[in-house]
């Protein structure tokens, strides 16, 4: 079988894989150079370069590219990206161009769907939507095993939808104030309220302590505020799922990124749904990542289809 490159262009880090019959045979990072487009294009470079370097690879392999952005069916050029220095930039062309090789691109999120519907823990649904829960919030949407992009490149975006506080009636130790800003320029997007940071800003907000996400869901037991948040955190993310849900009724829905390795979710997250849901019952699966934080990178290397 023809083995596969894929890259995660990711905030902190750039991660490169050779995928070889499905199994990661060689992995290479680097830090992802902050707010230098440039530097970023080199990088990338380098880690493909690594990859060539260590393995008999032939140079006319393509490479897949898992993006916090996507291309615009417009300009050609990427939006959406919270990386913004990628904003407006031909990162297509150019990467073709420095690496002399066939390139593709997608969105980070599209990568992580994509991954675990063909081989993970969405691989029995026909239908699929991948969540990232980590530093920023975002979806991607399977249907038998094929990513669907739509008619302006942002299919499951869903970070990016408006949140309705004034739905969550049954939460009835806070009310949630509007307002929370997002990078993007709006209020009250589903990831100003459901990143790992948004969650840590909140009990910054009621403490005065900083503690990191994992800190704070550590303290369940024994921390009331810890506590009432992440139940708060459940029903948000349950009402934000149930617009999906509603929509496009996947079977499963499968979670990823630092904020999906609470338990809780799992449990809590399926109890809350019927509040949101427009049906008698909701079969739909929801479900921990099988490939944890390699899913997106495995899901880039899958944008090319494999030879045998």
């Amino acid at each position: 079988m023809t083995p596969r490159l894929g890259i995660d262009l990711g905030g902190t880090k750039i991660e490169g894989i050779l995928l070889e019959a499905n199994e990661i045979v060689d992995v290479f990072r680097t830090p992802t150079p902050k707010d230098d487009y440039p530097a970023t294009i080199n990088a990338i470079i380098d880690v493909i370069s690594e990859l060539e370097s260590r393995n008999t690879i032939d140079q006319s392999l393509p490479v897949g590219i898992g993006t916090p952005g996507a291309i615009s069916h417009r300009t050609g050029l990427m939006k959406n990206c919270n990386s913004t220095c990628l904003n407006g930039q031909n990162l297509l062309a150019d990467l073709v161009q420095q690496s002399g090789r066939s390139v593709r691109i997608a969105n980070d999120a599209d990568c992580f769907a994509l991954s675990e519907a063909s081989d993970g823990a969405g691989k029995n649904g026909r239908s699929v939507f991948g969540v990232i829960l980590g530093t920023g919030v975002g979806g991607g949407l399977c249907y038998e095993g094929k990513l669907l992009e739509g008619a302006n490149a942002i299919c499951g975006e869903w970070g990016h939808n408006p949140i309705a506080l004034n739905a969550l009636t049954s939460m009835s130790n806070e009310i949630l104030l509007p307002g929370r800003p997002c990078y993007c320029g709006r209020n009250d997007c589903v990831e100003a309220w459901l990143s790992g940071p948004a969650f840590e800003a909140r009990y910054l907000e009621r403490s005065q302590q900083h503690r990191s996400a994992s800190d704070i869901t550590s303290r369940l037991q024994t921390d009331q505020l810890a506590a009432d948040l992440m139940e708060q955190y459940c029903h948000l993310l349950a009402l934000a799922l149930s617009n999906v849900i509603n929509i496009f009724d996947p079977d499963i829905i499968v979670l990823g990124g630092g904020m999906s390795n609470i338990p809780q979710l799992y449990d809590r997250v399926p109890e809350i749904l019927p509040a949101y849901v427009f049906s008698d019952q909701i079969n739909t699966a929801i479900r921990q990542a099988h490939h944890g934080d390699s899913s997106g990178v495995r899901g880039a290397a899958w944008l090319w289809p494999e030879a045998n």
